[in-house]
């Protein structure tokens, strides 16, 4: 039933995919969440920013799994608990409506619930009076300068591969984990790892892959992780929203530009242009030689080659656009590499921007054979 809806929904979107369409993975190629990160890396150069959305999101799936899992436990564990602790928690937890993955950036309501019920089972989160306070919290392996910290920030094999971009739409991220607690599949020590990876791999000055943060943004996500404790969802909120602020600025509109209205990346494009002025230039020459030497016109056919080869592949560099692919429902996700147009309306928009572009590149080039072909010919 849900896959029915996703293709109903599919169909009746008549327009271009929102940025957080493409990270819900509710979109398909050339427009989907792989596409996207390509894009990011290759093109934008600022992929980065794209992982840090994605790590953070991963985490708060993690929180979301392991509160799920500890409300399951409760329901079959044994009346030995500790009898305080196990009340609150249970009261908290039959209050707490999980929900699905939010497909919104902003806070949703169940993940600040989420949050607060982190917050409250974490006996080590508090607020330090001072940095160098005392605490079991605060140990050097947490310190900005330790060893620990850097290692840890080196620690980049969990970001998001190919393969898990390429899940299929609508399903659920996996979470995936190395913890061997008997009651859970995920462990808050699974959290803490988790929000202290994505801390030391993004967000400390001079991190493996450093992220740009306002100065007050940062202090805050290092004062929350470092000094009080925390790793809730809401730690990294603020940054969250900012980046996916940024994406959706600066590199978004350049996407659908390429994906939605083009098929081909700037390593085609920049070939087509060579050979289309190549092609141009020697129809020119060709053409002026045979009309000063007085060719025949039979002869002068031969100007059809170049003239059709330089004026295609010029209108596919003008157009960003490969007319015959377009045709076939294929889009150019790296060189040389193609994957099928599947989202409907970007492939409507590809047959209606490729149908013009052929009827440029028919005028041009049987404009420019018949003016070579059949003008007459000097003799000198």
């Amino acid at each position: 039933m849900a896959h029915t809806t996703a293709e109903q929904e599919l169909q009746q979107r008549n327009r271009l995919p929102t940025l957080m369409e493409v990270l819900g993975r509710r979109t398909l190629a050339p427009v989907d969440l792989f596409s996207f990160y390509i894009y990011m890396r290759d093109q934008q150069r600022s992929v980065d920013y794209l992982d840090f959305w994605l790590d953070v999101s991963q985490h708060m799936s993690l929180c979301r799994h392991y509160v799920r899992e500890l409300r399951r436990s409760m329901l079959v564990d044994t009346p030995e608990m500790e009898k305080a602790t196990s009340k609150r928690s249970s009261q908290y937890l039959d209050n707490l409506d999980l929900g699905d993955a939010s497909t919104d950036h902003r806070k949703s309501g169940h993940e600040s619930r989420v949050s607060a019920f982190l917050r409250s089972e974490n006996p080590n989160a508090r607020k330090s009076t001072s940095r160098d306070g005392g605490g079991a919290d605060h140990s050097p392996s947490h310190s900005l300068g330790s060893a620990h910290s850097r290692t840890f920030g080196r620690q980049s094999g969990d970001r998001p591969s190919a393969g898990e971009l390429l899940q299929p739409t609508h399903s659920t991220p996996e979470i995936r984990t190395d913890s061997n607690s008997p009651g859970h599949s995920v462990a808050r020590a699974d959290i803490k790892a988790s929000a202290e990876k994505i801390l030391y791999t993004f967000v400390l000055p001079g991190s493996e892959r450093e992220i740009v943060l306002p100065d007050s943004m940062l202090n805050r996500i290092i004062r929350a992780i470092e000094e009080e404790g925390r790793d809730d969802p809401e730690v990294f909120d603020d940054a969250k929203d900012y980046v996916f602020q940024a994406m959706e600025r600066d590199a978004f509109p350049g996407f659908l530009q390429a994906k939605a209205l083009g098929n081909l990346v700037p390593l085609s494009v920049l070939i087509r242009l060579i050979i289309g002025l190549s092609s141009l230039m020697a129809g020119f020459w060709g053409g002026f030689f045979m009309i000063l030497r007085d060719l025949s016109r039979r002869t002068r056919c031969w100007l059809i080659l170049p003239f059709t080869i330089g004026a295609y592949f010029l209108i596919s560099y003008q157009y960003k656009l490969d007319i015959v692919a377009a045709y076939l429902g294929f889009s150019e996700y790296t060189w040389m590499n193609w994957s099928r147009v599947r989202e409907p309306f970007v492939r409507r928009l590809l047959l209606t921007r490729a149908t013009i572009a052929l009827l440029v590149f028919v005028a041009v080039a049987v404009a420019l054979s018949v003016l070579f072909i059949f003008v007459p010919g000097t003799n000198f």
